[in-house]
């Protein structure tokens, strides 16, 4: 089998699994009565969300290893990059857990999230040192700088950031996953024309869970990741893309996920600072536009937009 027919067959795989498998997971997860509960200071739209199941990041989650088994060699970088889908899934599925429990949507503190993400993120960082050369990659001048040991902080920080970046996005039906794929793709493409076939397939595997995933999260959702997938699918691409040596080209990738945290940082930010002010009508920025009444889909549609432009942007980037 060739490199380039495993990299199909990991997409298609899983992106067929997941649709096949689809309804069933949903019964499945509304028997266990795994729903979701919404914000009650959230836009008033979402009312009609609550109960949906939730979760789905753990088959998103469970293909992408399977396929990634089952098409790739596994050797030490995807070895790491399973490792922080699960240790980053696993903090998600406690806070999912813990929400469902309580019937609310208030799972792990911040602090308590936060300080499990930062343990795990030093954890992987700690193996990638170990295993990539300590550079950083300046992209548009195409040259390298020489960092030592600040970029084992550099590392753990881009994982913490992107996991928590990726999971302030998924708050509407569609929105978070579309992003991440493309995300995904275009480090697939990257890695297999750099040689990194493995990688490709891995990147492949994740591409087609999430468009398995999309399928039934299109709006209206019938299945949500919840933060076990949003928490996972952020730091497994911060792996890759220090895997690769494009680290500051995530955040044009990643594009959308930079404008959502820096919204809820800005306003966070200007809301202490003023007494009480808002720069945004509600944060992160999506449900800014649904406050100021966009439908939800043109909401999506667009992110997606801008995501593809980000991405073309990206490729022009490349060394």
């Amino acid at each position: 089998m060739t490199d380039l027919i495993r990299v199909i067959f990991s997409i298609v795989t899983s992106a067929f699994v997941f649709i096949i498998f689809g309804n069933s997971i949903i019964n499945r997860l509304k028997r266990l009565n795994i729903g979701q509960y919404i914000q009650q200071d959230g836009p008033p739209s979402h009312i009609v969300k609550q109960g949906t199941p939730t979760m789905g990041g753990i088959p998103i989650i469970l293909i992408s290893i399977l396929s990634t088994v089952f098409f790739a060699k596994l050797t030490q970088h995807i070895l790491i990059c399973i490792l922080s889908l699960l240790l980053f899934g696993a903090i998600g599925f406690v806070d999912d857990w813990i929400k469902i429990k309580r019937k609310e949507n208030k799972g792990l503190t911040a602090k308590q999230k936060f300080l499990l993400q930062t343990i795990s993120a030093f954890f992987i960082s700690w193996l990638l040192y170990r295993t990539v050369d300590h550079t950083l990659y300046v992209p548009f001048f195409k040259t390298y700088l020489r960092t030592g040991i600040f970029y084992f902080l550099l590392t753990a920080f881009i994982i913490v950031a992107t996991s928590n970046a990726v999971n302030l996005t998924d708050g509407l039906d569609g929105l978070a996953i579309v992003p991440i794929s493309i995300a995904f793709g275009f480090y697939l493409i990257f890695s297999y024309v750099s040689g990194n076939k493995e990688l490709a397939v891995f990147c492949g595997s994740i591409v087609g869970s999430g468009l398995g995933f999309l399928w039934y999260n299109t709006y209206p959702a019938e299945l949500f990741m919840g933060d076990v997938g949003s928490l996972s699918l952020g730091a497994a691409l911060a792996t890759v893309s220090v895997i690769t040596k494009q680290e500051l080209l995530l955040l044009l990738i990643g594009g959308i996920f930079v404008i959502e945290a820096i919204s809820v940082i800005v306003q966070v930010g200007y809301f202490k600072l003023s007494g009480g002010k808002r720069v945004f009508r509600m944060a992160p920025i999506h449900h800014h536009f649904e406050m100021k009444g966009l439908p939800e889909p043109k909401i999506i549609v667009r992110f997606w937009i801008v995501s593809v432009i980000l991405a073309i942007i990206g490729i022009g980037a490349l060394r």
